[in-house]
């Protein structure tokens, strides 16, 4: 597998969700889900339907069988399952991100087309593939101030230094973590 970077610049996040928003909801949404989850590519593609849908609401938690933790559905994401949902009659046993040719989901050469494609468009400099959505969800998770202890936890890491490497955080790089408590 080739080293990938994380999309650090939002402005290019929201140029992507905007191209992708012109292109395909399908497409809209996995990038959206995986930037703001950090699920592997592999287990985001085998979701069914039933995975983050309760029959009448989008599930707050999204829990995957080998993992102990639940991944949080936050508010963009629900937002764009919301608006899938409202184009598609799906069935609670369909795959989420299904293929346009028959009822499996997309693959991951599929799925790092639609990524590295609409990132290339937009202008991101550097590599971009489907593990860019993991890396890109953990860098600014810890940008906002998550513990890395928290992030090594969903990375399945050994160390701090690990988990900083493989989000493309220079251990010399000046950080700046907003810690309010608004209370």
């Amino acid at each position: 597998m080739e080293y990938v970077d994380p999309i650090k610049d939002i402005e290019q996040i929201n140029a992507i969700k905007e191209k992708l928003k012109k292109q395909s909801q399908r497409d809209l949404l996995l990038f959206v889900f995986g930037i703001n989850t950090g699920v592997r590519i592999s287990d985001l593609l085998a979701l069914k339907v039933r995975d983050v849908f309760d029959g009448e609401k989008v599930k707050e938690f999204l829990y995957i069988e080998d993992d102990v933790i639940g991944y949080f559905i936050n508010n963009a994401v629900k937002f764009e399952i919301e608006n899938y949902f409202a184009q598609h009659d799906f069935k609670m046993e369909d795959y989420l991100f299904k293929s346009k040719k028959d009822l499996k989901p997309i693959t991951r050469q599929q799925a790092y087309r639609i990524i590295n494609n609409a990132a290339k468009e937009v202008g991101v400099i550097g590599k971009v593939g489907t593990h860019t959505l993991r890396k890109t969800f953990g860098y600014h998770a810890y940008r906002k101030g998550i513990a890395i202890s928290i992030l090594m936890s969903i990375y399945h890491h050994h160390s701090s230094a690990e988990t900083l490497r493989y989000l493309g955080i220079d251990k010399d790089e000046k950080q700046v973590i907003k810690v309010d408590v608004n209370l």
